[in-house]
């Protein structure tokens, strides 16, 4: 059974495009989130800007006279939190929020944590830059749908989003370990490898059988970690995919995509991903974070075609043989050529390998612990080596007759 929150039912094909507000101040962030406790209880709302000056000004479908993103109907984003139409709200703004470091950088804007000050809590914000596009607009839209939907253990919490002036910003749980593919260089028994991989599979099973959502970027990167040992799924949303093709592969990428997703997008057949697509990336996933190196590393091709090529039309990555027979065969039967002979979630969860998982005790706090320490120990090696390098280029510059 699901874990829920306010009117879980919400889709956007079931709505009517009348706005009904569960009153942000009663909302709070959102089932799963800290509660406010004392005085801080009665945090007022930011007063939502206006549009003056803003580059949305004479944009009257997407920002409406009080400045607020205005979804047609299906979502309202302002300054305070959002506002879905099926009543749930999520109050949070800029002014409860202390920023601290930068966890992330990409084409849409960056990732940053952050101290909700009235409850204490380190959250991860996401600043996307927002364009007056209508496939971007859209891409928001569903985003914050499912966002707002996707409660489950292996899934991150969402907390709010809001919106100022050309950005949007999510407030995400935030994972104190970062992404696995920082932690799996430390090594992976296959007790820890099983349960990581169990996680992911409930996980991505939730999305497709209860939201009917396709992940569509199964990676290490997007499978967060925290220091009590959670698993969980991030970035299933679109705002991490836009724009994401085979036109904008480069030589030393890591391809997950499935060998039909490659020639459909090659013959610009858009519609050939399915499940099964995701299925071939979470087996692909497996083998990365199981033996520490991308299953197709792209040194070892001459260019990305030959590289897309040999995921095409060579034989599919295996587990070594330090694995069991069983760990072996359930990749094999993700890494299936064919979309239609690969696995389900549920033979995946029913398969020996995943079968008793929930019985066994497996220390995932003390792994991740292990494996944290790793990863400060390689950063300080690097940073040393940097400073190295430096000191050497400084000395050979002053040696230099001027």
């Amino acid at each position: 059974m699901a874990m829920r929150r306010n009117k879980p039912g919400f889709k956007l094909s079931d709505i009517t495009g009348e706005h009904v507000s569960g009153g942000a101040a009663s909302a709070g962030l959102g089932a799963g989130a800290p509660t406010l406790d004392g005085p801080e209880a009665e945090w007022p709302p930011r007063p939502r800007p206006t549009p003056m000056g803003t580059p949305f000004s004479n944009f009257g479908k997407i920002v409406d006279p009080s400045g607020a993103l205005n979804f047609g109907g299906k979502a309202v984003l302002h300054a305070s939190g959002v506002d879905f139409s099926n009543g749930s709200s999520f109050a949070i703004n800029m002014n409860q929020l202390q920023l601290e470091d930068e966890l992330g950088r990409g084409a849409y804007g960056t990732v940053k944590r952050v101290l909700h000050k009235p409850t204490n809590v380190a959250m991860a914000m996401k600043e996307i830059r927002l364009e007056l596009d209508e496939t971007k607009l859209n891409a928001i839209i569903m985003e914050l749908d499912i966002l707002h939907r996707a409660v489950h253990p292996s899934i991150v919490e969402f907390y709010g989003a809001f919106f100022i002036e050309s950005c949007v910003y999510y407030c995400m749980e935030y994972m104190d370990a970062g992404s696995l593919d920082k932690l799996y260089g430390a090594g992976v028994p296959e007790p820890v490898l099983a349960r990581i991989v169990c996680y992911m599979v409930k996980g991505l099973k939730f999305l497709k059988d209860e939201l009917q959502i396709i992940h569509r970027d199964v990676k290490p990167t997007n499978v967060l970690v925290n220091k009590k040992g959670d698993i969980k799924l991030c970035d299933f949303g679109v705002s991490g995919q836009l724009e994401k093709s085979l036109a904008k592969t480069n030589i030393g990428c890591q391809s997950y995509m499935a060998p039909e997703r490659i020639k459909g997008e090659s013959q610009n057949a858009l519609s050939t991903y399915t499940v099964s697509s995701d299925v071939w990336s979470l087996g692909l996933a497996t083998l990365e974070i199981a033996v520490g190196q991308y299953p197709y590393p792209p040194e070892t091709y001459s260019n990305v075609f030959a590289q897309l090529t040999a995921i095409v039309h060579g034989d599919p990555p295996e587990l070594p043989n330090t694995y069991s027979d069983d760990a072996k065969d359930w990749v094999n039967r993700c890494l299936v050529k064919r979309p239609e002979g690969r696995a389900s979630y549920a033979e995946l969860m029913a398969h020996p390998f995943l079968r008793n998982d929930h019985l066994k005790e497996v220390d995932m706090r003390g792994w991740v612990a292990r494996a944290f320490a790793w990863r400060s120990e390689q950063r300080q090696q690097q940073e040393e080596q940097q400073q190295q390098q430096q000191q050497q280029q400084h000395d050979s510059d002053a040696q230099r007759p001027s």
